[in-house]
């Protein structure tokens, strides 16, 4: 345990940065398996309806991976490198 009143504060900091950091990394993999679920759904039952669904849970996952980028919890490659992936998917699908 740190001696420091610095110290102390900087692991009371490295904790709630780490609980943030753990709140978004998880969102994100849920946004990302809903989105891959619409996309399962699109497959099987190809239409306009399912196609809007697609594109919306696609935008709502891109917009979470760009704040979790700007808020340094990925690096910018590492969310360039999920949305890539997400539009690989959805490509592969229609």
């Amino acid at each position: 345990m740190a001696n420091i009143k610095s110290a102390k504060k900087r692991i009371l900091i490295a904790e709630r940065n780490r609980l943030q950091n753990k709140a978004y990394k998880s969102a994100i993999k849920t946004f990302t398996k809903r989105f891959k679920a619409a996309v399962d759904d699109y497959k099987s039952n190809p239409s306009e309806e399912q196609l809007a669904a697609v594109h919306n849970a696609m935008s709502v996952t891109y917009s979470k991976i760009d704040k979790a980028v700007k808020t340094g919890v990925f690096h910018r490659n590492t969310g360039a490198r999920k949305k890539a992936g997400l539009a690989r998917l959805l490509k592969a699908a229609t």
